[in-house]
C-alpha cells in the first residue's frame, strides 16, 4: 500500500475550497536566534487548528453512498477526532469518536462542537482499537485510522505540496524540513510531496522524551514498540510504534529523528507567543522545539511545520509564565 505523489496531488484537488491553504511566515527575531533562515508552516491554521482535518476529509470524501449512513469511527486524544467530525458532518454522515478520559478538556469539546458522538475509555486499561472495533462491527461503521492509512498519509502530504510551491514562490531552496512525529502519518505524506520536488532537502522528525518509538525503529531497522514509563507534555505525539505503512516511509526518508523534553517544549511554545504571537499547542511545537534545543544539525533554510494549535487554556497560561 504506497503512497505516490499522484496520491498526494488527488487529496489535494478533493481538499480544495474544503481545507485551508496555511501560510508560509517568517521572523527575523526567529531567524537571529536559531541562526539560520526559519520559515514556519502554520497548520495552527488549519480547520480544527490542526492538520489532522487534511486526510479526515481526504478518507471521508471517498466513501461511497452505501458507507455514509452508516457512519465513521475513529480513536483520537483529540486532533485527529475533530478532523474526522468535521469532515463527517461537511459531508452529512455519522460520526463516533473514542477518546482518553483524560484527553484535553479543548479537544473534547471541540470534538462534540463538531457534532460526533463521543465514547470516553480508560487509556491504561481498555484497548481504544478494541472499543471502535466493536462498535464499527455493531454499527457497520468504517473505522478510520489516525495514521495508518493511505488516504490519511495522501491528505497529509498537502502540507508538502504547499510548502514546496510556497518555498519557490518565495525563492528559497529548503536545506531542511522538519515535523512532529506520533505514528508518522504526517511527515510520512510530507516527504513524499518534498522529496519527489525538492530531493535535496533533508527531512527531520522530532518526538517527545519517552516516545522516541520511531527513532529506536530506524536504528533497530524494524518496528519497535515501546513501553512509556509516563506520559508527555506533548499528548498528540504519544503513539507507542510508527504504523506498519508509514514506517517504511520514513525510513527510506528521513534523515533524522531528534528528541526533545517538556522542556524544550515549552520554550518553543513561549518563543512561538513572544516571536510570532502564535498560539501551538506542546505537540504542534515538537519540531520547533528541536531546532531551539540545537539538535537539528546543518545551515540554510529549513522548514518547521507548526502541526496544531489546540492546547487546554490552562495549560498554555501556566507554560506562558513559566510554571511549566
Amino acid at each position: 500500500m504506497s503512497v505516490t505523489l499522484s496520491d498526494i496531488q488527488a487529496a489535494a484537488v478533493r481538499l480544495k475550497g474544503h481545507a485551508v491553504e496555511t501560510p508560509l511566515v517568517e521572523s527575523p527575531a526567529l531567524n537571529d536566534r536559531a541562526g539560520r533562515r526559519v520559515l514556519l508552516k502554520l497548520e495552527t491554521l488549519q480547520r480544527v487548528g490542526a492538520f489532522k482535518f487534511r486526510g479526515a476529509f481526504n478518507r471521508l470524501s471517498q466513501l461511497d453512498a452505501d458507507q455514509r449512513p452508516r457512519g465513521v469511527v475513529a480513536f483520537s486524544s483529540g486532533n485527529h477526532a475533530q478532523g474526522v467530525a468535521l469532515a463527517a458532518r461537511l459531508l452529512g454522515m455519522p460520526a463516533l469518536i473514542v477518546m482518553p478520559s483524560d484527553a484535553p478538556a479543548v479537544k473534547v469539546a471541540a470534538t462534540r462542537g463538531y457534532g460526533a458522538e463521543i465514547r470516553l475509555y480508560d487509556r491504561m486499561t481498555e484497548s481504544r482499537e478494541a472499543i471502535a472495533a466493536g462498535i464499527a462491527a455493531e454499527r457497520g461503521a468504517v473505522v478510520v485510522p489516525a495514521f495508518d492509512d493511505p488516504d490519511i498519509i495522501a491528505g497529509q502530504g498537502t502540507v508538502g505540496l504547499e510548502l514546496a510551491r510556497q518555498a519557490e514562490a518565495l525563492g528559497v531552496r529548503l536545506a531542511a524540513a522538519a515535523a512532529p512525529i506520533s505514528g508518522g502519518g504526517l511527515i510520512s505524506g510530507l516527504s513524499i510531496a518534498l522529496k519527489a520536488q525538492s530531493p535535496e532537502t533533508e527531512i527531520i522528525g522530532a518526538e517527545p522524551a519517552g516516545y522516541e518509538d520511531t527513532r529506536q525503529s530506524l536504528a533497530a531497522g524494524e518496528r519497535v514498540v515501546i513501553k512509556p514509563a509516563g506520559r508527555t507534555l506533548c499528548d498528540a505525539l504519544e503513539s507507542p510504534f510508527p504504523g506498519e505503512i508509514t514506517f517504511p516511509i520514513m525510513r527510506r526518508n528521513l534523515a533524522g529523528v531528534a528528541v526533545v523534553t517538556d522542556a524544550e517544549v515549552a520554550d518553543a511554545i513561549r518563543t512561538a507567543f513572544a516571536f510570532l504571537k502564535l498560539v501551538v499547542e506542546p505537540g504542534g511545537a515538537a519540531a520547533l522545539a528541536a531546532l531551539l534545543a540545537g539538535k537539528i544539525a546543518g545551515e540554510g533554510p529549513i522548514a518547521i511545520v507548526l502541526s496544531g494549535g489546540n492546547v487546554d487554556p490552562e495549560l498554555y497560561a501556566r507554560i506562558l509564565s513559566g510554571e511549566v
